[in-house]
């Protein structure tokens, strides 16, 4: 039940297509069909949740990496034993999804609760940006850019990058969760419809 490397590709994931199931309940791996049902031999049960486990991780790992999403995975084996992999906080992300789930239960849709959450990050960002605007500004006023020393514009250029970086950033964030807010009514209507 090491870490082994297993390697698990994204079709040996898909569900099959309706007509391609002989059996109710089964999926087609990489290497046949099995009938998903509880595995009744206690060491091949094991065998399997050790692989499963390090591929669902691995997915999650990808998932994050490769999407910039943030990820919170939790998994108890039979035995109680705990495992999980977040690229964040597990407790931060579960305090956002608590969040998430109770603002939408208690002010209407999700797409209210969002346009609320992005008028006040938005409103947020204003305010840094004139923060910063007004920090550089009265410092440029101070210092001329023709009289620093290259040290002082170094210094300047710095930090001139990271409040752009922190500014891409939260950009960056806000686009990604209006991009997982219109997946999930996407998905949403699709389950609604099939």
């Amino acid at each position: 039940c090491g870490a082994s490397g297993v390697t698990v590709n994204d079709h040996q994931l898909a569900a099959p297509a309706p007509e391609d199931s002989a059996v109710a309940g089964s999926e087609k791996m990489g290497r046949g069909r099995i009938e998903i049902k509880r595995i009744e031999n206690t060491t091949n049960r094991q065998v399997t949740f050790c692989k499963r486990r390090n591929g669902l991780l691995k997915k999650a790992y990808e998932l994050s990496v490769l999407c910039d999403a943030e990820v919170a995975l939790i998994v108890f084996s039979s035995r109680g034993r705990l495992y999980e992999y977040s690229n964040n906080s597990v407790k931060a992300t579960i305090e956002r999804y608590k969040k998430a789930n109770s603002d939408t239960s208690n002010s209407g849709t999700v797409a209210e609760v969002n346009a609320q959450y992005y008028q006040q990050e938005s409103s947020k960002l204003r305010q840094q940006i004139s923060s910063l605007q007004n920090s550089n500004s009265r410092s440029l006023v101070r210092d001329s850019v023709s009289t620093m020393t290259l040290r002082d514009l170094k210094q300047l250029e710095g930090r001139l990058e990271k409040g752009i970086a922190k500014i891409r950033a939260r950009k960056n964030e806000l686009m990604y969760a209006e991009v997982e807010y219109m997946q999930k009514r996407v998905n949403t209507t699709y389950e609604f419809l099939y």
